[in-house]
């Protein structure tokens, strides 16, 4: 690994996988005005809302697919393999949503243990109806991407991003303009017909790799593939995003138990939805940190110099939207909200300003750790966030009777704020050589076979 000089060679590796986060961004806002402009938009947003912290939270066992992918997939025996277990999990998620959405199942959750409105829980069932495949189309979609970011095709990433943003526009408004379905259900079929579409791009794209690496025989020496090692890998990873994303359908819960359920199920996809764009520097960055940190990490100085620049950057211009007369432009303008609902949502909206500023570091740890592979710490830190998120709205709403929506947005800096805490003892400094020698590294995983 070349010694990195300046910061500009690390913005020009972040920039493209930051353009990708923040197309994936544009998304939900996008399908948020779109239901907003349709009939019934409180009860239609909160479902829709509902709908996607649900999905997301059957698609987390296989967000870290194109992780697997791009470590993992070096010859003929191995690629095979991976694709094996990646389809697995792939119908796994799907069969385990169509069993939550047997009726009777669906009913007693959603109605019973969190106790939604009836008129929110009908138009939430035909949302995740809709978005059945959502989730095996993004593990498969996800998969390939990794394949093409490991030989260097980055740029095929965006691309697919692209087809997708180009599916859910089109689908989006031509279902509001010549069908009479409720937004909630206008929202679902739109994501599940941009994720479907960018799977089949992703596939596409990759089949060039794919045939290189079907042709390439496992190296001299090389230790197979096996479950043993894939799930040593990939499991830890994998319980990280499950419980992050199982964050979602939590926060969805007490919202549903807090005051002015309805007004803070609507603002939550919209509040979310900006917290997306300006979360996308951070997200982007762990790739960065895993690419560019070197064996002996010998650039920690100065990816953590970035880090910095950039939670600042991306605080301050979110900060410039929710605290100043942006606000109103923004949620009620380009997010149709009406003015009782933009009233509301503007301290929660002002207060996750931090998480902005928290994300790039969460991301940097998190890399560190992983190429350390010490990969509990990052599960430790996460269940901690998930922990407090948990206890604070207990509290809040509990005992101290807050608007659902703004008890939320105090729930999440608090969580993700330990986490950083959690895990800043450990990632503080460079590890020295001696340290990085005493951890062993399988042999799956060595830069050897890079």
């Amino acid at each position: 690994m070349t010694a990195i000089r300046s910061q500009r060679q690390i913005l020009r590796f972040w920039f493209p996988l930051f353009l990708t986060w923040l197309l994936m961004a544009v998304e939900g806002p996008f399908i948020a005005a779109v239901i907003a402009r349709l009939s019934g938009p409180t009860l239609n947003l909160a479902a829709y809302g509902l709908a996607v912290s649900l999905a997301m939270f059957f698609e987390s066992p296989i967000i870290v697919l194109m992780s697997a992918a791009n470590s993992l997939c070096r010859d003929r025996d191995s690629y095979l393999k991976l694709r094996r277990y990646a389809m697995t999990l792939n119908v796994g998620v799907t069969l385990a949503m169509a069993l939550f959405l047997l009726p009777p199942l669906f009913r007693s959750l959603i109605l019973g243990v969190m106790g939604l409105p009836a008129a929110v829980a009908a138009r939430t069932y035909g949302a995740v109806a809709l978005m059945l495949l959502w989730p095996g189309a993004i593990g498969y979609r996800r998969f390939y991407q990794g394949v093409l970011i490991r030989s260097g095709k980055t740029s095929r990433v965006a691309i697919g991003t692209a087809i997708r943003l180009s599916a859910i526009a089109g689908s989006a408004t031509i279902l509001a303009l010549f069908t009479r379905l409720p937004g909630a259900w206008v929202g679902g079929a739109a994501l599940s017909a941009g994720v479907i579409s960018e799977a089949v791009a992703s596939h596409w794209m990759a089949r060039a790799q794919v045939r290189q690496l079907l042709a390439t025989p496992p190296a001299p020496g090389a230790e197979p593939l096996t479950a043993r090692a894939f799930a040593g890998f990939y499991i830890p990873l994998a319980l990280t995003f499950l419980m992050s994303l199982g964050a979602h359908p939590l926060i969805s819960f007490f919202l549903g138990r807090s005051r002015w359920p309805i007004e803070s199920l609507a603002v939550m996809p919209v509040i979310n939805s900006l917290l997306f764009v300006f979360r996308s520097p951070g997200n982007a960055y762990m790739e960065v940190g895993i690419a560019l940190l070197g064996e002996r990490e010998e650039n920690f100085a100065v990816l953590r110099s970035f880090v910095r620049r950039l939670a600042l950057i991306s605080a301050a211009a979110m900060a410039l939207i929710t605290w100043t007369p942006l606000a109103s432009l923004w949620f009620g303008g380009i997010g149709g909200l009406s003015p009782a609902l933009v009233d509301f949502v503007r301290w929660p909206a002002r207060i996750v300003v931090l998480i902005p500023f928290l994300e790039p570091f969460v991301s940097f740890q998190r890399s560190v750790l992983v190429l350390r592979r010490q990969t509990r710490p990052v599960t430790g830190a996460t269940a901690l966030d998930v922990a407090l998120l948990a206890s604070v709205l207990t509290v809040v709403i509990g005992g101290f009777h807050l608007a659902g929506a703004l008890a939320a947005a105090l729930a999440i800096v608090a969580g993700r704020l330990a986490a950083v805490l959690c895990l800043h003892p450990l990632t503080r400094t460079r590890c020295s050589a001696e340290e990085r020698s005493a951890t062993p590294v399988p042999r799956v995983l060595s830069a050897a076979d890079e």
